[in-house]
């Protein structure tokens, strides 16, 4: 298959709102040739991060919209706009391989207009997008509601965010200390011709100056090394960990911060790596083999206590809790199509069941740790002041540090080009198990 048509099959699937591009291209990439499949997801990926741009472009040029049943045409002219606007493709390569796929859509007609559109792109799409950038949709890229809600909670922030959302994300790894040292990793990597940087809050965080194959890392096989932002890497240092203790990381899935844990604190009691999806732990009993370490792993929901909890309390626990994702949109820019409005308030809603329910299996003195990827305060620092009003028994810790922007509740990262992802931490204590909550919260 053309990694053309490869490209516009999982964008089109994206934009009828049926998949994220984590699920719809990799059945895609099976059927392009090993050698085109890197071009494949760079148009892909590439056409959904300047989508609102492509597509104001193209709603500019186009005489009349293109129907709903004709989407993969759609999705088509976007990537041929893409290569045109933002890669290195020839553009008579770029024009005529893109107009040719019309016909293995079936659609001969759409030969005429994809021609007409791109070849118009060649001579005047940059001045034509100066022209329409007085719309600021289109000219940071993100949806309207995207862009207005982050202009609204970061009114002086929004537009560098907006920009960094749009940046290829920097490659960065976690040293694992019980196999060595950051100084001593960084010398293998100079020593492998692999430019790197330590990173500025992470005591094991390393930045490639380029991304690469993991392959070639220096003792990735062996487990020296794995492959995580830095900001995520901000989240286990928090816990202060000590041996003996039985720590809890729920909603764990990849297993980065699961890993990051036991390679802190060795001697602790257990850990239990709980996570809704039985595959996603499939994911995370890899992680844990490469690395030799050992968790116990659950698949359940963290809020149906009787369905994985033995009783036993913990004095750590990890909340990671499931959110928009809008802090990692550089590393998923499609969630810029697939996240919606509604979305916000019914992750907040989650978040804080998670909080109340996980909070009763924390022993008093123990510390949660709430993180999110998202960069939304309703996420955040709302949910941490509601959860705080509602128990009585919490009392929040500082989180010091240097990173990010102190919030009323917790700390905030906003992405950073070549830096970390964007973050939310929150450190909560336990200082009693009285809460004021409502007594039947199972049901709320």
């Amino acid at each position: 298959m053309s990694p053309r048509l490869a490209a516009a099959n999982a964008l089109a699937t994206v934009m009828a709102g049926k998949a994220s591009l984590g699920s719809s291209l990799p059945s895609q990439l099976k059927q392009v040739t090993p050698r085109d499949q890197a071009l494949a997801r760079e148009l892909a990926l590439g056409t959904a991060r300047w989508f609102q741009r492509l597509d104001g472009l193209a709603n500019h040029l186009l005489q009349k919209p293109l129907k709903a049943a004709d989407r993969d045409v759609h999705a088509l002219l976007l990537i041929g706009l893409y290569q045109l606007l933002y890669t290195r493709v020839p553009a008579h390569a770029a024009i005529g391989e893109t107009v040719q796929l019309a016909l293995s859509l079936k659609k001969p007609w759409a030969k005429g207009m994809l021609n007409a559109v791109l070849r118009r792109t060649q001579r005047e799409g940059t001045a034509l997008l100066a022209e329409l950038e007085h719309d600021p949709v289109i000219r940071v890229s993100h949806p309207r509601w995207l862009q207005k809600t982050f202009k609204q909670v970061w009114p002086e922030h929004w537009e560098a965010l907006c920009a960094a959302n749009n940046l290829h994300p920097p490659m960065t790894l976690r040293v694992n200390r019980r196999q060595t040292d950051r100084g001593a990793y960084l010398q293998q990597l100079q020593d492998a011709d692999i430019a790197a940087v330590p990173c500025p809050f992470s005591a094991d965080g390393v930045t490639l100056a380029q991304p690469c194959d993991v392959q070639q890392l220096p003792g990735f096989a062996a487990g020296a090394v794995s492959v995580q932002d830095e900001a995520a890497q901000l989240a286990a240092p928090l816990l202060e960990l000590q041996p003996g203790q039985r720590v809890l990381d729920a909603c764990c899935a990849p297993g980065g911060k699961t890993c990051h844990i036991l390679e802190l604190q060795p001697a602790l009691a257990e850990l239990v790596a709980l996570d809704l999806e039985p595959a996603r732990l499939e994911r995370v009993r890899e992680n844990l083999q490469r690395l030799g370490l050992v968790a116990t792993l659950k698949a359940a929901d963290g809020r149906d206590l009787d369905g994985w909890w033995d009783g036993v309390p913990f004095q750590r626990i990890l909340l990671d809790a499931p959110c928009s994702a809008t802090g990692v949109i550089r590393r998923h820019p499609d969630i810029k199509l697939t996240r919606q409005p509604a979305d916000i308030s019914a992750l907040a809603a989650l978040q804080g069941e998670l909080l109340d329910r996980l909070w009763e299996t924390l022993a008093v003195g123990g510390i949660l740790v709430y993180a999110t990827c998202s960069v939304l305060p309703e996420e955040n620092t709302q949910v941490i002041e509601a959860f705080l009003a509602r128990q009585a028994g919490a009392r929040e810790l500082p989180i010091n540090g240097g990173f990010g922007l102190q919030q009323p509740s917790g700390r905030q990262l906003l992405p950073q080009p070549n830096g970390h992802d964007g973050f939310y931490l929150a450190k909560l204590l336990k200082i009693a198990n009285h809460s004021t909550a409502p007594a039947n919260r199972d049901q709320a």
